[in-house]
């Protein structure tokens, strides 16, 4: 059975709803993304990913760009492992509470422009085509991977920390969580 490993990307320079809408990699982010590279270095290698893909956003490819750097390859940018879609109408000021809202509920309940109930099925989807690779994402789609792989549906099926390293198996065209990566301490919102 194959396996991808998933990344929540390293503690950025602001945080969500901030001036910065795609902040990097603080200082301690960009330890955390040493440290996460070292990790899974550390992996047998037959075990150890061969691929890096990242979402598009800058915290994201900062944190994935050490790993990428180690094993010589590019860092392959998959928008579908991104940050969930925030609803249209709604302004960058606006979108915490939206958020915390959704974190108190299930997926079939959140409001806003799409289906998150499909949304976390394209997530597990598209994480389940990067086959022996780390994938860098965010705390949200990573809770839609979890959700998705387990049937779920709360949409905080768990915490991920910053770097936390969460591992799936693939069969066929699922996943199966193998693993949750390390969870935060304190509240992430």
């Amino acid at each position: 059975m194959s396996r991808v490993y998933v990344i929540r990307h390293g503690r950025p320079a602001s945080t969500w709803g901030g001036a910065d809408e795609d902040p990097g990699l603080d200082a301690e982010g960009r330890a955390q993304a040493e440290a996460v590279t070292r990790e899974l270095l550390a992996l047998p290698p037959q075990e150890r990913p061969t691929r890096v893909v990242s979402s598009p956003l800058k915290r994201c490819r900062e944190t994935a760009q050490p790993f990428a750097d180690a094993l010589g390859v590019p860092v392959e940018i998959d928008p579908r492992v991104g940050e969930i879609p925030t609803p249209a109408a709604l302004t960058a000021a606006e979108r915490p509470a939206w958020l915390r809202q959704a974190f108190d509920g299930r997926w079939d309940e959140v409001v806003g422009d799409l289906d998150y109930v499909a949304w976390t099925q394209s997530v597990a989807a598209a994480l389940a085509e990067h086959d022996g690779a780390a994938v860098f994402s965010h705390f949200v789609a990573l809770n839609a991977a979890v959700s998705a792989a387990t049937g779920d549906p709360k949409v905080a099926v768990f915490r991920p920390d910053h770097c936390s390293l969460t591992v799936f198996e693939i069969a066929g065209d699922r996943l199966i969580l193998a693993r949750k990566g390390r969870e935060a301490h304190s509240q992430v919102l």
